[in-house]
């Protein structure tokens, strides 16, 4: 099992994303640390866990609350030995149908502030216990491609996630951290409204060259290959799980 031995956090455990990439991690040894807002929601992806026979704990954290995010990152260290892998998949509010001139500036800052306030958090929480133990993996999710119109703040907020990546993988390379990012073109089935699912689905197919859009399996097994000391020689770089809708 290529994550044996290894504790992972996922912030956003109990979303689609979050618990996909939870379950690929436990599938794969790591015991799981499920942390986010609704216990209820991150519960049942422990039972999905737990039922298949992997280790997982749950806790109740606001991944925008620094000294939550630290007491329990401590906690995971303490409690495991070690922290090894952090993904931030929490949900955030976006803006979108409006062109950026026509929006009030609150409303596009919002999602770029708040991803980016919520990786700084995770993440320094995280590098705190990977640096003394001089190894772990810190995960970022989204990318960036070529840039929508009417997306608001959105592919800007990813921007800013972008380069703060790219900040930390120079900082904390020569300690033994990696930093990647998991970028994707869009995960249909991570919609929640089945009415919509099918046509989003079409569009991202149509712009992809595979002729498909990326499933919760593909986000699932591209961030336990990140993860993994099979992906020890990538830092500072992107993952593209785009299906070639994003060529480079």
């Amino acid at each position: 099992m290529l994550l044996e031995n290894k504790n992972a956090v996922v912030y956003g455990g109990g979303g689609t994303i979050g618990g996909a990439v939870a379950r690929a991690f436990a599938r794969e040894g790591a015991t799981m640390h499920l942390a986010g807002r609704t216990v209820s929601t991150l519960q049942r992806v422990a039972d999905d866990i737990r039922a298949a026979g992997g280790k997982v704990e749950v806790a109740q954290v606001d991944a925008f609350e620094a000294d939550q995010v630290d007491e329990h990152a401590d906690s995971v260290a303490a409690g495991g030995g070690s922290l090894d892998v952090s993904v931030n998949l929490i949900s955030h509010p976006d803006h979108m149908g409006t062109p950026a001139v026509r929006m009030r500036y609150e409303d596009f800052e919002e999602p770029v502030t708040r991803r980016l306030r919520t990786m700084w958090i995770t993440s320094r929480a995280a590098a705190r216990h990977m640096v003394e133990q001089g190894s772990g993996v810190i995960l970022a999710y989204g990318g960036y491609g070529d840039p929508v119109p009417n997306y608001g703040g959105f592919q800007v907020s990813f921007g800013a996630v972008e380069a703060f990546r790219r900040t930390l993988a120079r900082e904390l390379g020569p300690k033994g951290l990696r930093v990647i990012t998991l970028q994707t073109g869009g995960i249909p089935e991570g919609i929640p409204d089945e009415r919509t699912r099918g046509a989003v689905e079409k569009s991202i197919a149509e712009r992809t060259m595979l002729g498909r859009a990326a499933t919760l399996a593909d986000v699932g097994n591209a961030a336990v290959f990140a993860a993994s000391d099979w992906s020890r020689a990538l830092t500072g770089t992107k993952l593209n799980i785009t299906c070639g809708s994003v060529p480079d």
